[in-house]
């Protein structure tokens, strides 16, 4: 009967352990979602001023002129 219940208490503690595994591996997901969002939000932006710039009447355009938008 000790055998049995040592066998439940290990497998409720490695349930415990693997429950705590997933919600942080959840939490980082959902973390890289939002950073992965944010990136192509920022690509969109980028890429409709670029297509905005290269228009034939600013021909002399430069992207290195311009700050990045974190200055």
């Amino acid at each position: 009967m000790e055998e049995l219940e040592a066998r439940i208490i290990e497998l409720e503690i490695r349930l415990a352990l693997q429950d705590e595994l997933l919600q942080s591996l959840n939490d980082t997901v959902a973390g890289l979602r939002q950073t992965t969002d944010l990136q192509q939000a920022q690509l969109r932006l980028l890429y409709r001023r670029l297509q905005e710039k290269s228009q034939p009447e600013d021909a002399a355009w430069q992207p290195a002129d311009e700050a990045p938008p974190h200055y």
